[in-house]
C-alpha cells in the first residue's frame, strides 16, 4: 500500500502567526489546547494548583478570569507560578486589562467594543503593546450587541462576523495587529458557519470553541461534532473545548479530538473494541483503568485494546503495543504488530502498563540520542 494517503490529508488554511508569551498561534504552528480556570482567581494558590493540574493533561494555554480589582490585585503571582502562558479574561472593565497586562498575562482576552471610548481602547492597545500581549476578541452569540440583533433579528452568522470586524477595525485602528478571534455559539451550525465566512474574511489565527457546549459526554460530542468539522477544513489555530467538567478533562478532550485528526499527537492513543460477548476479557474495565493508569505519559504511541481474535490482530498489527483476548484467561501480546507472548488475566492490567511505559522510554531516548547527534554534527560542521 502507498505511504501517502490523500483521503486523510488536512490542508490548513493559512493564517499569519502571533505569539502568545513563547506559544506561536497560527501559521504553520501547532494547534494549541486551552483551558480556562474556574477556581476564584482570588484564590492564588487554589488557582495555581489548578493551572498544574491542567499543564499535566498537556494544556498549551490557559485562560483566567479577571472581573475585579481583587482578582487582579495578585495577577503576577500566578503568571510567575504558571509554566504555560496566561489569558486574563476581562468582562467590560478596561483597567483590569492595564493591570493583568502589567502583571504578566501573555494575553487579553478582552472585545474593545465594550470597553467605552476610542481612548480607553487605545490605553489597551499600549499596554499590551508594552508588555508584549496579544489580544484575543470574542464574539459570542449569546452577547451580541444591541444593534447588531436589531439589524439582522437574531442570532446568526453575519452578526458574528460583523462584530468580530467591528471589534478588529478598532485594534486596526490603533496599529494592532497581535489579536485572534473567536465566533462562539452554542449552535453548532451557527458556530461552524460563522467561522467557515470569518475564515474567508481574516487572515488573523482562530480560535474555535462551540460555547456552553454541555457536560463531559454531550459536550463532547457536541464540540467534536463543530470544531471536528472545522478542523477537517483546515480551519483553527487553537481550541478550547467548553464543558461543564473540571478543566483538565476539556484538555484531555480537546487532544482527542487533534489525535483522531492526526493533528497533535499526544500520550497514548488507545483503540479498544465496544465489546460483545467474544470478549476474552472485561474491555470496558480494562480500557477504563489503563485510560486512568496511562494519563502521565506524554509520548505519542497506540495501544490497542481488542476482547477477541476477531479484528484483535489486524488491529494489532496497526499499533505500538496491542492485546487480544484468548480463552482460558490467557490473553495474546503484540508488540510492533507482530504476536510476541501471552499474558495471563490476572496480570494483565500491570503488564500493559509497564510495556508502554518500557516503550515510551525506549523513544524518548532514541528521540534524544537523534538531537544529540544532529547537535554533535553541527558542532563538528
Amino acid at each position: 500500500m502507498s505511504a501517502i494517503r490523500p483521503w486523510r490529508t488536512i490542508e490548513r488554511r493559512k493564517s499569519r502567526q502571533i505569539m502568545v508569551g513563547n506559544v506561536p498561534v497560527g501559521g504553520d504552528a501547532p494547534i494549541t489546547v486551552q483551558t480556562m480556570t474556574n477556581t476564584p482567581t482570588e484564590d492564588v494558590g487554589a488557582t495555581i494548583d489548578q493551572i498544574r493540574r491542567c499543564e499535566d493533561a498537556g494544556a498549551d494555554i490557559i485562560r483566567v478570569s479577571c472581573p475585579t480589582a481583587d482578582s487582579t490585585a495578585h495577577f503576577d503571582k500566578i503568571t510567575r507560578a504558571a509554566n504555560i502562558p496566561i489569558v486574563a479574561d476581562i468582562h467590560f472593565h478596561y483597567k483590569r486589562a492595564l493591570e493583568a497586562a502589567d502583571k504578566g498575562a501573555a494575553c487579553l482576552r478582552i472585545n474593545p467594543g465594550n470597553i467605552g471610548s476610542s481612548e480607553r481602547v487605545a490605553e489597551v492597545v499600549r499596554a499590551a503593546k508594552a508588555n508584549g500581549c496579544a489580544i484575543r476578541i470574542g464574539v459570542n452569540a449569546g452577547s451580541l450587541e444591541k444593534d447588531l440583533l436589531e439589524k439582522y433579528g437574531e442570532p446568526c452568522p453575519e452578526a458574528l462576523i460583523e462584530s468580530a470586524l467591528d471589534h478588529i477595525k478598532l485594534l486596526q485602528d490603533h496599529d494592532f495587529h497581535e489579536y485572534k478571534v473567536a465566533v462562539k455559539a452554542s449552535d453548532v451550525f451557527l458556530a461552524v458557519a460563522a467561522y467557515h465566512g470569518l475564515a474567508e474574511t481574516v487572515d488573523c489565527p482562530l480560535h474555535l470553541g462551540i460555547t456552553e457546549a454541555g457536560g463531559l459526554i454531550g459536550g463532547t460530542v457536541k464540540s467534536s461534532i463543530g470544531m471536528g468539522s472545522l478542523l477537517w477544513a483546515g480551519i483553527g489555530d487553537t481550541i478550547r473545548v467548553s464543558l461543564s467538567a473540571e478543566p483538565e478533562q476539556e484538555v484531555r478532550v480537546g487532544f482527542e479530538i487533534l489525535k483522531s485528526l492526526g493533528l497533535r499527537t499526544r500520550g497514548v492513543r488507545v483503540v479498544s473494541c465496544p465489546s460483545c460477548a467474544r470478549q476474552g476479557f472485561d474491555v470496558i474495565r480494562t480500557v477504563q483503568a489503563l485510560e486512568e493508569r496511562l494519563q502521565h505519559i506524554k509520548t505519542p504511541l497506540s495501544l490497542s485494546v481488542l476482547g477477541c481474535v476477531v479484528n484483535g490482530p489486524g488491529e494489532a498489527r496497526e499499533t505500538d503495543i496491542g492485546i487480544t483476548g484468548g480463552g482460558a484467561g490467557k490473553h495474546m501480546v503484540y508488540l510492533s504488530g507482530v504476536t510476541d507472548h501471552h499474558v495471563q488475566d490476572a496480570d494483565m492490567l500491570d503488564h500493559i502498563v509497564s510495556l508502554v511505559e518500557t516503550r515510551a522510554a525506549e523513544i524518548e531516548a532514541a528521540a534524544d540520542a537523534e538531537i544529540s547527534g544532529k547537535d554533535a554534527l553541527e558542532i563538528a560542521e
